[in-house]
This record gives structure tokens, C-alpha cells and sequence, in this order.
């Protein structure tokens, strides 16, 4: 690059170079696509032009990026196609082809170019071999349809390097049968009886190799990124391996696929190195256009195409054996039009699982009997739940983060960085357990399995379940705190006339003058507490809080009024792990009706009109749903109905 007057190589901080990157240079520069790059190291240092290739991410040429003065005994070592070069595409592996003569560029038209043509060009521009190659896939021609017909053999190394002839239709040959081209991904699993199981390769200057990473960290995310360019359902799991000694491996980062990039666009460098990457994709099912790859429309794989399944045909059985076949926890939710329309014509089979099999293609099926009468809106959609808990306390909500993977439970440890409590609240948040409270990481006496992730994971935003756990061992576990501790208390009201309801009633109804109580309770979880009953209506709200005994406490009231009516609900305190913590129960909406009773009245004659007067007596505690009757709790209060005043 020149800068102030003076040439130097080019050096690059923050980030990374791709295949787009070099892209944008070999445009820069006309020299059609972008074949291959590599670092070079140089002896000793000597000045250069250092830029940042955010510069390239944000998709300015590389003449308005701003340089900064440096040394470094690196450059960069680009390949161009020179001669051909596919524009308008969706990557740099696809476009209308452009063949460059005597300086210019020029289309070619459809009928002049074959699959041996297109062999060629796709191995020029280092891409996988073609897919699609026809007319007007990638807009009209710009530059004039071009009068030469190519005769490849299909082994050349360029396509300029073929015999040519002129083409005998010049005349006939419009800008909308300019050839558009798409070269197929230059990835593969190999070393498994399925192609969508196996060691992850690429293929870089004519060369398949292991592809090894390094740079942050693979996701499960990235995974289905490959599993997806396979054509290979969803994403089951990944690890890395170690071989017994080094070979040359294709090296690139993982940074490439946080930045929404194919694989086939990044850059991949050459090294010696003893680890490979080794993914298993579901084949033949997937989730689609879900919120992450636990969640989506259901689509099956048969025949080499993939639709959708019929709600009617689908159960809890099935989805079981989806969830589990796609590395996920159980189902949560299993209906219709979940995920959007369905695309691909809904299925006509009815899948017979009995929830144990490893994949659904492996349980019994049938027809669908009616097949007319299953709409696009009625194709499933499947959530299913994390594979995250916390364990080893009273609660789901607090102890020993788990992860489940490869059907087994283990302790999670944290590599690479740190955890936050941004971090710690995600996982609150998949739980379902409200906000983070606190965390800490504690010692075991010996070594145990693990499974290790980047905490990096994280700090993309990425949800647990999406991050991708190595197997380790370790002595370290990470204890969480959330704040959804407390299980939801339960609220009953017990009356003399209509025995024990609860408050999960839109409403209950007391004969006016008759006993009531109102009892909350809660499943044991932590000893002590207390209990506070909240009553209030539209013109005020008042409460009144007993000790938690027996996990539950009684409220009594006497002769019930109208100023009984309203809503009432018991919240739960208790003070567990240095923190205090409540819980608050389904409200119960009490009406009263019916005549006073005359001995009511005038045993009421001297009583006080405010609806706040509380008398307290001593009592026997009555029996709670499913309860023996006990003796533990004596307090007992009495609201006054303000109706009960002298006549």
C-alpha cells in the first residue's frame, strides 16, 4: 500500500482476514476472484502499513481504510484469478461468471458453457465442485454476452487454459442467459458410515485436510452452521480429538463463524498439528426458523428432501425422541404453526414412536390417513428444553451447575476468561429461575469428569445450551444463586359450610356471618419463614404476617362480612443462603353473600365499624389439605365486618 508517498506491506490488527477481505482486494485491484492468501514470516522486521480488517467486516475497499505506522516481519500473500470472476453472487462461490480478454470483462453465454466448463472455474477460484450452473441466476449482464464457447476437458487449472472456439450463435444470445455459476461448499465429514458424521475437512489449494481452529472458541451454533451447508439436519455435537502425531492441517478461527460467515469464505493457513474436529448432524431431522437450535419448525428428511410433519401426527412420544436425537433436553412444547408456515409440502407420515429410540427415522410409521386435510399451518413446532440444571439444594433454582451432553450428566468448568454475572444470570434465565443473585466457585476433595466450556460463550450472548462442552476433569464446581429460589406458596380457603377450597379458583363465594380461615402453605424446602397474608381491595390493602410452622400457618376468621371481600394472597419469607428471599402465591378473590343472621346482629350491636379492627383469641389449628389436625398454631385472627355495627 502506498501511504505519504511510500510503498509497504500491508499488516493487519484486530480481528481477522477472510476470503472476503481478499476478495475486496483482487476487485480493488481487477483482477477477478480471490483464490487463496496466506501469512508469510520474514526474517527481521522492516516497516509497514498496519490497518484493522474491521475495515474490510464493515465493506470498505481497502483504499479508504486508514493505515498506522509500525514494524512487523509479517506480510500477506494474496492469489487472484486474474482471468475469470463471479459477480453479484451471495459469496464469493457463487454469481454470473465473467471472463476477462484483452482487458475487459464479458459474460458467457449459457448454451457455451457446460459442467466440465464449470469444473474448471470452480477449482480455479478455490471452491468446491458446481452445483447449479444455468441462465439469469444472478441478474442480468452488465458487460456484453461474450461469443466464445469453451471445450474443457474438466481437469485444467484455469479456464482460460481450455481450447475455445468462436460461438456459433452469437446473434442468439441475450444478457438473460448469461451462465450464472454456484460452486458447492468446500467442506466434508469423513471417517463415519454417514457423510453427516465424522472429522471435519476443507479443501484449500487443490488439498483436503483435517481443519483445526484456533482464536476463541467453536459454538454449537457453529456446528449447525456446517451441518447446515451439508444439507445435514441439525447439529448433534462436536469435540475435538488428538491424534498420535501431527500432519498438516487447514487452520482457521473460529472468529469466522461469530461473524455470521460461510465456512467456504474464511481463511484457512497452513500448519502441522494433532487435532482434528469431529461433528455428528442429526441427517435426517432439523428445527427451522427457531430462536436457537433447540427450537423450530420440524422438518424430516426423506428421499433427499425435507418437509414438514402434520401436527395430528405427531405426540410427547415422538417429540422425545427428536429432542434426544438433535442433543437437546426434553420436549416443552410440542404444536402447530410453533415456527411459521410451512414451506415444503406438509408430510404424509405418522410417526408410531414409543419415546425410547435414538432417532425418529428409527421408529415405526404409517400413512397419514388424512393427508388432504393437513394445512401449512398445522406443521409441528418443537421447542425443547435445556440441557442446564442446578443441583445438589432444595431447590431447582440454586446449587451445582450441570450440563447434559452425549447422554450424560456432568459438573460444568469454565476455561478461557472468566464468568460474570451477566453469565450467571443467563443461566438463571434458561432456568426459568428469575435474575442472578450470587455465585461462587467451591473445591472437591478429588477429580471428577467434566465437561469444560469457554465462558466466552457467554460473553457472545450465546444461550448455555448453544455453547459447545470438551470432556475434562476437574476438582472445581460453579455453585449458582437465582432468585426464583422459592417455589410459588399455595393458598386454601376452609370454611364451616363449603369445607376447603384454593385459591386457584377464579373465585370463592362465603355464606355471609359463617367461619372461615384462610391457610397458606408451601412445599418443604427450607426450615422456618414466615408467612405474610396480603388482603386488599380497591380501596385499600392491609396485611398481616405469623411464623411459618410446618411449612404453612392459619388465618381464622369470624362471621364473615362484606368487608371480607377482596382479594387475598400469601407471600412466603425466608432468610437461606445470606439472602432473603419471597415468594407470592395465585391470589383468591372471596365474595360474601346471604341474609345477617338476627343473633348475628345483635351479638354484633356494640362492635366498631372499622374494617381494620382485628381481635386476637387462642385456638385449635384445623386440618390443612391433607393434613392430620395440629395443635402448633395458637394465633388467630378476626377481622370485624363493618356491617355488624348497633342497629
Amino acid at each position: 500500500m502506498i501511504h505519504h508517498e511510500e510503498w509497504r506491506p500491508v499488516a493487519v490488527w484486530s480481528h481477522y482476514w477472510n476470503m472476503n477481505s481478499v476478495a475486496a482486494v483482487c476487485a480493488g485491484l481487477d483482477c477477478g476472484s480471490a483464490v487463496s492468501a496466506r501469512d508469510s514470516e520474514e526474517a527481521s522486521k522492516r516497516p509497514v502499513w498496519r490497518i484493522s480488517s474491521d475495515c474490510f467486516q464493515s465493506g470498505s475497499a481497502l483504499k479508504n481504510c486508514l493505515p498506522f505506522d509500525g514494524d512487523n516481519n509479517q506480510s500477506h500473500e494474496f492469489i487472484c484469478s486474474d482471468s475469470v470472476r463471479l459477480v453479484q453472487g451471495t459469496n464469493r462461490c457463487s454469481g454470473r461468471l465473467e471472463v476477462k480478454t484483452n482487458q475487459s470483462w464479458s459474460s458467457v453465454c449459457e448454451k457455451d458453457f457446460d459442467l466440465q466448463d464449470a469444473e474448471v472455474v470452480c477449482r480455479e477460484i478455490s471452491c468446491g465442485p458446481p452445483s447449479v450452473h444455468q441462465g439469469a441466476l444472478y441478474g442480468e449482464a452488465e458487460a456484453p454476452v461474450g461469443s466464445r464457447e469453451f471445450l474443457c476437458e474438466g481437469s485444467e487449472s484455469a479456464l482460460l487454459k481450455c481450447s475455445s472456439r468462436k460461438s456459433s450463435g452469437r446473434n442468439s444470445c441475450s444478457p438473460g442467459q448469461a451462465v450464472g455459476l454456484t460452486c458447492s461448499d468446500n467442506i466434508r465429514l469423513v471417517g463415519e458410515a454417514s457423510r453427516c458424521a465424522g472429522r471435519l475437512e476443507m479443501i484449500h489449494h487443490e488439498e483436503w485436510r483435517p481443519v483445526a481452529v484456533w482464536s476463541h472458541y467453536w459454538d454449537m451454533n457453529s456446528v449447525a452452521a456446517v451441518c447446515a451447508k451439508l444439507d445435514c439436519g441439525s447439529a448433534v455435537s462436536a469435540r475435538d480429538s488428538k491424534e498420535a502425531s501431527k500432519r498438516p492441517v487447514w487452520r482457521i478461527r473460529s472468529d469466522c463463524f461469530q461473524s455470521g460467515s460461510a465456512l467456504k469464505n474464511c481463511l484457512p493457513y497452513d500448519e502441522i498439528s494433532d487435532q482434528s474436529l469431529e461433528f455428528i448432524c442429526s441427517d435426517s431431522v432439523r428445527l427451522v426458523q427457531g430462536t436457537n437450535r433447540c427450537s423450530g419448525r420440524l422438518e424430516v428428511k426423506t428421499d433427499q428432501s425435507w418437509s414438514s410433519v402434520c401436527e395430528k401426527d405427531f405426540d410427547l412420544h415422538y417429540a422425545e425422541v427428536v429432542c434426544r436425537e438433535i442433543g437437546c433436553g426434553s420436549p416443552s412444547v410440542h404444536q402447530g404453526a410453533l415456527y411459521g408456515e410451512a414451506e415444503a409440502p406438509v408430510g404424509s407420515r405418522e410417526f408410531l414412536c414409543e419415546g425410547s429410540e435414538s432417532a425418529l427415522l428409527n421408529c415405526s410409521s404409517r400413512k397419514s390417513s388424512g393427508r388432504n386435510s393437513c394445512s401449512p399451518g398445522q406443521a409441528v413446532g418443537l421447542t425443547c428444553s435445556d440441557n442446564i440444571r442446578l443441583v445438589g439444594e432444595a431447590s431447582r433454582c440454586a446449587g451445582r451447575l450441570e450440563m447434559k451432553h452425549q447422554e450424560e450428566w456432568r459438573p460444568v468448568d469454565v476455561y478461557y476468561s472468566y464468568w460474570n454475572m451477566n453469565s450467571v444470570a443467563a443461566v438463571c434465565a434458561g432456568l426459568d429461575c428469575g435474575s442472578a443473585v450470587s455465585a461462587r466457585d467451591s473445591e472437591e476433595a478429588s477429580k471428577r469428569p467434566v465437561w469444560r466450556i469457554s465462558s466466552d460463550c457467554f460473553q457472545s450472548g450465546s444461550a448455555l445450551k448453544n455453547c459447545l462442552p470438551f470432556d475434562g476433569d476437574n476438582n472445581q464446581s460453579h455453585e449458582f444463586i437465582c432468585s426464583g429460589l422459592l417455589v410459588e406458596p399455595l393458598i386454601f380457603l376452609s370454611s364451616s359450610t363449603d369445607g376447603v377450597s384454593t385459591g386457584r379458583k377464579q373465585g370463592s363465594e362465603l355464606l355471609i356471618g359463617s367461619n372461615f380461615s384462610i391457610i397458606c402453605s408451601i412445599r418443604p424446602q427450607y426450615e422456618g419463614g414466615s408467612f405474610q397474608l396480603i388482603f386488599s381491595t380497591s380501596n385499600y390493602t392491609q396485611n398481616q404476617t405469623l411464623p411459618a410452622v410446618n411449612h404453612s400457618a392459619l388465618f381464622l376468621f369470624s362471621a364473615a362480612g362484606h368487608a371480607h371481600q377482596g382479594t387475598y394472597r400469601c407471600v412466603y419469607h425466608v432468610y437461606v443462603f445470606s439472602y432473603n428471599f419471597s415468594s407470592i402465591s395465585q391470589p383468591l378473590n372471596l365474595t360474601v353473600s346471604g341474609k345477617l343472621m338476627e343473633s348475628i346482629r345483635k351479638s354484633s350491636a356494640s362492635v366498631s365499624a372499622s374494617p381494620t379492627a382485628l381481635i386476637i383469641r387462642t385456638g385449635c389449628r384445623p386440618a390443612g389439605p391433607g393434613e392430620t389436625r395440629s395443635l402448633d398454631q395458637k394465633t388467630t385472627i378476626m377481622m370485624k365486618d363493618p356491617e355488624l355495627k348497633a342497629a
